[in-house]
């Protein structure tokens, strides 16, 4: 679909009041079951959204910090969404997805459980972020679930592994807001996750063998041509049958934005709509995203 783009500083300023004002407006009224919510285990989905969205933070991250913005925009627009938290040391909620990958995806998988037992779906949709997204394809091959899953859809994940040092600063880029206490956490209980999540790391040998798609589930892989950590950037892609591989550039061409930005960026939260509803798809302006 051809795309209308706006570039520049100016563009980079409508795309915070773009994000800005999705948020405000999933804040700004409750939500109700018929309605969307976000975390509401009263919510029940609809025709129009038969499946609850788990949402899976990156490295580092938590469920308010990441994919929280794109949870509440999606929310928003009348789905049921869900997140939590998973992959954090007991005592220290503020950092998750550092545990080992495996203990991350049972934790994973009881909550999608937990979530179709309280909305009485049959099946969930999960969107993911870096980590996320590989867990949103490993746990989907690994905890037998797939046939509870009716889409992933994974931005930016390592797939194929990527550079210790690259995840090991990504848990730090998440925590941005807490560098301190992150840095204790990292340093007094280590980061499992980083090493498994690594070139020739232990959770990516399981999901590489073999087939990583599984029957029934339809995937989308999203990433930027300049994301810095998941390096080469084609490493996230899974090319096997069921598979959609893009990249955000394939749509918006100009826009710079990298690993972190690709959790907050507008363009790819249209992609992802758009994945979730392919046949409503819809086009959508441009805009610059962050480069970082």
């Amino acid at each position: 679909m051809a795309q209308t783009w706006i570039g520049s500083k100016a563009a980079q300023l409508l795309a915070l009041a773009a994000m800005a004002i999705a948020l405000a407006g999933a804040l700004a009224a409750p939500a109700q079951a018929s309605e969307g919510g976000n975390n509401d285990p009263s919510c029940k989905p609809t025709p129009a959204h038969p499946q609850p969205i788990v949402f899976l933070h990156g490295l580092g991250a938590t469920y308010y910090e990441d994919l929280n913005v794109l949870q509440a925009e999606m929310a928003s627009r009348g789905y049921c969404t869900f997140s939590s938290t998973y992959g954090a040391y007991p005592g220290f909620p503020y950092v998750g997805g550092v545990r080992p990958v495996p203990e991350s995806a049972v934790e994973i998988k009881d909550f999608i459980q937990q979530v179709l037992a309280e909305t009485g779906s049959g099946k969930v949709d999960i969107v993911g972020h870096s980590e996320g997204g590989f867990q949103s394809l490993y746990v989907t091959k690994t905890q037998r679930i797939r046939r509870k899953v009716e889409r992933v859809i994974a931005i930016a994940p390592p797939t194929h592994g990527t550079t210790f040092a690259g995840l090991y600063n990504l848990a730090y880029l998440f925590g941005e807001s807490e560098r301190e206490f992150v840095g204790e956490v990292l340093t007094t209980f280590g980061c499992p996750a980083c090493s498994e999540l690594g070139i020739g790391g232990s959770a990516v040998a399981t999901l590489d063998s073999g087939s990583i798609a599984q029957p029934g589930v339809t995937y989308t892989i999203i990433t930027s041509r300049y994301d810095e950590l998941v390096t080469p950037t084609d490493t996230a892609f899974v090319y096997e049958p069921g598979v959609t591989n893009e990249y955000v550039q394939d749509t918006c061409p100009y826009d710079p934005v990298g690993h972190i930005g690709e959790a907050y960026d507008p363009n790819v939260w249209h992609l992802v709509e758009n994945a979730l509803d392919p046949a409503n798809a819809r086009s959508f302006t441009c805009y610059a995203g962050s480069p970082g």
